[in-house]
């Protein structure tokens, strides 16, 4: 990639453009790569020029003005997409063919991170459209489907949204009530949904449900749906702590028809395009919280070093350098983390190693730094950051939910402890 320019030109301009990949990289791929069948590593130029960008479209689109009023009111600005998908942000993992940069998972991370940096709430709304849907339809749709719904999802003129979470499957996804029976020509689901992100938006919807319920976890399987299909309904849009404007909602199924065709994967192999999506789910939304760690440094240094007391500014106190500089060593060792992770990814392309306790060591580490961050920021504004016209306690609110989404802190710990019980595994056990 010897430049970013064509890929940062208007979607109608960027199709004109004559790919400059190496196509001969298709006869070398593994079966089990998780990168379009082009797809070449970002060099750090690259990323640097592609987080360039996402910094000057925050700063033209989501200003701190937009970013409160995106919390205060509870409501996204829906006119958002079709900018993320102008400007070339919404298929950053998918193939070139049907709009998508094919970029890979480092640069996923880049834009994550700069949205999120603006504001928390669009930032995750942003990564369950092009993670948790875009992503998911790219490793595991087979190319009729594809067609059929990446190119709208990737120009943001469809939203797009994940729906595993029940009332009582949070953690415990697997024990899912929702029921798929089987019928002439497909499926009728039935069942609810909980805490959906983009699910009252929604146009295209990937939904987990049981084809089989007494078969436990090898009887459940994904499916792509159309929310305009009669039975689907929205509940209720949820009020929240935080993300705030990160439109969520309880999902109902009443008798809804998909079709055989709109299977995602294998049927009753769900669980594996599940938990084979969660490992990259994580590691991508680990970026979330590094943009709300930077984005508390953005107002926490300019503040101390401004605000004077004693006749001198706070931060030449040691107190205050202690904080800034604990701070500033979290962000960094989390970012750290999170990038190395997300490089070997990319540059193991051809036959890619996931680790499942680096992608869960990656965002419980910078879930719970993030938190800590913010909350420091809080506390170094003082009074002011006490503040709602302040940012920071908004960032605060929005850091908690990356210890509770996508599975909470103590998931992560065991999911990591599990994987290392499964590779030191002595005489079976």
């Amino acid at each position: 990639m010897s430049s970013l320019t064509p890929r940062l030109l208007p979607r109608a301009l960027r199709q004109t453009k004559p790919t400059t990949r190496a196509l001969s990289l298709t006869n070398r791929r593994h079966a089990h790569t998780k990168h379009p069948s082009t797809f070449t590593p970002p060099t750090q130029s690259d990323l640097d020029e592609l987080r360039a960008s996402v910094q000057d479209f925050a700063r033209r689109e989501i200003s701190e003005q937009v970013a409160a009023h995106t919390d205060k009111s509870n409501a996204f600005p829906n006119e958002l997409w079709r900018k993320f998908g102008d400007a070339g942000l919404l298929g950053i993992t998918a193939d070139e063919e049907y709009g998508g940069l094919g970029m890979g998972y480092q640069a996923h991370c880049v834009v994550l991170e700069e949205l999120s940096r603006a504001s928390g709430s669009i930032g995750l709304s942003y990564a369950a459209h092009s993670q948790l849907c875009i992503n998911q339809l790219q490793l595991n749709g087979t190319d009729e489907q594809k067609k059929k719904y990446l190119p709208g999802l990737i120009s943001g003129e469809q939203i797009g949204a994940l729906a595993m979470s029940e009332h009582s499957a949070g953690s415990d996804v697997v024990s899912m009530k929702t029921t798929a029976k089987e019928v002439d020509g497909g499926y009728l689901l039935n069942g609810t949904k909980m805490w959906i992100t983009n699910g009252p938006d929604a146009h295209t919807m990937i939904v987990y449900a049981k084809t089989d319920p007494t078969a436990h976890s090898k009887g459940i399987t994904a499916f792509i749906l159309s929310t305009s299909t009669p039975g689907f309904s929205v509940a209720a849009k949820l009020d929240k702590l935080g993300m705030r404007g990160s439109n969520t909602g309880e999902i109902v199924f009443d008798n809804v028809f998909i079709p055989t065709t709109n299977i995602l994967g294998p049927l009753n192999r769900g669980v594996k395009v599940l938990m084979e999506g969660l490992d990259l789910e994580r590691l991508v939304l680990s970026a979330g919280p590094l943009g709300l760690m930077q984005a508390s440094l953005d107002a926490a240094l300019p503040y101390t070093h401004a605000r004077k007391q004693f006749g001198t500014p706070i931060a030449h106190n040691q107190l205050v350098q202690g904080r800034l500089a604990d701070m500033y060593t979290k962000f960094r060792a989390s970012q750290s983390f999170t990038y190395s992770v997300a490089r070997a990814i990319d540059e193991g392309f051809e036959d890619p190693v996931i680790r499942t306790q680096d992608c869960a060591g990656a965002i419980l580490y910078a879930a719970e730094r993030a938190s800590e961050v913010a909350a420091d920021a809080v506390q170094l504004l003082g009074g002011m950051g006490y503040m709602n016209e302040m940012p920071v306690g908004r960032i605060l609110r929005d850091a908690k939910l990356y210890e509770i989404g996508a599975g909470t802190s103590e998931v992560r710990r065991m999911v990591i402890g599990r994987a290392f019980n499964k590779e030191w595994r002595v005489d079976g056990v």
